[in-house]
């Protein structure tokens, strides 16, 4: 959905004219102390983010940097989720150096006279650092990853005497780790794509020891992987269930059970496994990889699959978040 810029640039709305403005007398009354901003991210409300922003900000109710820059950080994600890309540039671009005085605590005494430190949330930077990688930028978008690891670790010596803090810090760390977390994300949807290749297969696995990502369901998941590609779908369908047991919003292992139960010829049985995971956990298991194999499954099963299709999709469009794709159902 495109959008010019001046959704970010609304004109100044002065509260005594609006008719509506005795109802927001604060940022709080908007808002609901930002309760309300994340529960729409939650729920994949991603169009009324934007709204609730553009709101806030016509309003002139954001009145510290801390709140500009979380608005900021909420508004971006959204126009991402909704592949707006142009206009979440034009918001990044908006943004001063991360680093100037004027985004420290220290330069506004008299509100935060007890707190030092950034009032960028790391949120923000992270989405800094991920955004020209989802716009097709991989460079720019590593540059920033690197950028953002060197900024964790002076984060964890400022935090040295606050134990929870410094947990907090060193996942952050983990998440920054060189580009591994970048690697992971792009070989996992390779592989949610059908991409079986034994070398993309390896190179996942490596990825994965190289941030410790070993948790119980991570070692079921490659053993799973290691069964796909030789063919031994009785076994890789006993891992993904293991996999499922552990945690039943495990999407890739759900979707991954029911391509090889299809590959075992039990085919009603793999339509079950994805239709019973949109019954269970809606909101988790929506999403384009595992509807478009539906829709490929029911074609394979079903003469009148059309219908089947249409019902599937009048669902979606009741329950799917804003962002999701219904052209995965192929109607």
């Amino acid at each position: 959905m495109d959008s010019d810029t001046r959704d970010f640039q609304p004109e100044p709305v002065s509260l005594s004219a609006d008719p509506l403005s005795s109802q927001f007398a604060s940022l709080n009354d908007l808002a609901h102390e930002l309760a309300s901003l994340q529960d729409l991210a939650n729920r994949g409300s991603w169009h009324s983010i934007p709204y609730k922003v553009r709101r806030a900000r016509s309003h002139y109710l954001l009145n510290t940097p801390h709140d500009h820059l979380i608005y900021l950080a909420y508004n971006v994600l959204g126009l991402a989720k909704l592949r707006r890309f142009k206009d979440v540039i034009t918001e990044l671009d908006s943004v001063d150096d991360f680093d100037c005085h004027h985004y420290r605590y220290e330069t506004y005494l008299k509100i935060n006279p007890n707190r030092s430190g950034s009032v960028v949330p790391f949120s923000l930077r992270w989405l800094h650092a991920l955004i020209p990688i989802k716009s097709g930028n991989y460079q720019e978008g590593l540059d920033r990853f690197y950028t953002l690891l060197d900024f964790v670790p002076g984060k964890l010596k400022e935090k040295q005497d606050h134990d929870i803090l410094i947990k907090m810090w060193r996942k952050r760390e983990h998440l920054g780790n060189k580009e591994f977390g970048v690697c992971l994300d792009l070989s996992k949807d390779l592989v949610s794509r059908g991409n079986l290749d034994p070398v993309l297969l390896s190179k996942l696995g490596y990825i994965q020891m190289q941030i410790g990502d070993f948790g119980g369901g991570k070692v079921n998941r490659n053993k799973a992987l290691v069964y796909l590609v030789g063919k031994d779908y009785v076994s890789a369908v006993r891992e993904y269930e293991e996999c499922i047991e552990r945690d039943p919003m495990d999407v890739v292992a759900i979707n991954n059970k029911a391509l090889c139960l299809m590959y075992l010829r039990a085919l009603s049985d793999s339509i079950k496994v994805l239709e019973n995971s949109l019954e269970r956990v809606p909101i988790v298991a929506l999403n384009e990889t595992l509807v478009v194999n539906l829709c490929s499954m029911y074609e394979l099963a079903y003469v009148k699959h059309s219908d089947i299709k249409r019902t599937l999709s009048n669902w979606i469009a009741r329950v799917a978040p804003d962002d999701f794709d219904s052209s995965s159902t192929r109607i």
